[in-house]
């Protein structure tokens, strides 16, 4: 092995190690903060919403390098350690989710990444379920919530250790739905320096997964981009980049719709939202900015233990503990 490799691999070493400490320092202490009730019924206001717009910054960089979304951190933690209402995350936790997809839409579909007839049928299918997701989710008691919160983070968790990104084309033939839908296309490849052409295969199913992901999406105001990646390219055989690209486009239209049910039921209050958008989308900057130097698998780690204590904190609340 060169000197230069080693020297690289400590390096990245280095800052795993780095943004380990920066979990422990910030998400344990909010932690211990917030499980004290006598300590929440004592803190200023203020004081929460600055500890929720530093929380939020640390999330959007974990969230950036962890390549997950950051709504689908944002709620559970954000629920299981804060003083806020349930209803109050949830609906921050769409337009959390909501700005990311949308900061990134425009430049990838310049690029060419980002398809509208891959991605709107889809999103079709998951707004309408993701506004009845968010209807059927302020209907039920807070508790109930919690509970298949815990339920769904845990299941969230648990398929992130298992899971493992293609990058690969399935080559099947595509299948009836997609030739009449005419979803397929053709992008190009800075990698490779050539154009890239793709086609879809198991549409209905995909149409059927991406409902139920948006229900889940609107009921617990979470970003679905842990589902709509695996669904596209694993399933659909859509090129990787594609899937992402795309993934934010299905997730900007579901995240909308889901949005707007929670504003008209009064469930998006500026205190909770602003300091968490803020602190997501700068965070997330600071984090695409450290992407390529920073050990990806420590870090995506450390956001599937982040994901299991929120997940355990949510079921004790759900079941009163």
């Amino acid at each position: 092995m060169s000197t230069a490799t080693s020297v690289y691999r400590k390096l990245l070493m280095g800052s795993a190690a780095a943004f380990s400490a920066l979990f422990v320092c910030l998400f344990i202490p909010v932690i211990s903060f917030a499980a004290e009730p006598h300590i929440a019924e004592q803190t200023a206001w203020w004081v929460w919403m600055i500890l929720l717009f530093a929380f939020s910054f640390v999330l959007g960089i974990f969230s950036v390098l962890a390549g997950v979304g950051g709504g689908v951190l944002f709620v559970p933690i954000v629920s299981g350690f804060f003083p806020f209402h349930l209803d109050f995350i949830r609906g921050a936790g769409l337009l959390v989710a909501l700005s990311g997809a949308l900061s990134a839409g425009a430049p990838l579909m310049r690029k060419g990444l980002a398809d509208l007839k891959l991605g709107l049928p889809m999103a079709l299918v998951g707004s309408i379920s993701s506004i009845a997701g968010a209807l059927a989710g302020l209907a039920m008691p807070a508790n109930i919530v919690q509970l298949l919160l815990g339920v769904a983070i845990m299941g969230i968790a648990t398929l992130m250790m298992k899971s493992k990104s293609s990058g690969s084309i399935d080559s099947q033939e595509p299948d009836a739905l997609s030739k009449m839908l005419g979803i397929s296309g053709l992008y190009y490849d800075e990698v490779s320096k050539k154009d890239v052409s793709w086609q879809i295969h198991r549409t209905p199913m995909g149409l059927v997964l991406f409902m139920v992901i948006g229900f889940i999406g609107g009921m617990f105001g979470m970003g679905a981009g842990w589902a709509n990646v695996p669904v596209f390219n694993l399933l659909m055989g859509v090129p990787l980049k594609v899937a992402v690209a795309t993934s934010g486009l299905v997730l900007s239209i579901n995240g909308a719709a889901a949005a707007w049910v929670y504003i008209f039921k009064g469930a998006v209050i500026p205190l909770i939202a602003v300091p968490a958008i803020g602190g997501i989308m700068l965070g997330s900057k600071i984090g695409a900015k450290l992407l390529t130097r920073v050990n990806t698998r420590s870090v995506r780690m450390i956001v599937i233990i982040m994901l299991v204590i929120a997940g355990l904190r949510s079921l004790l609340k759900g079941f009163g503990i």
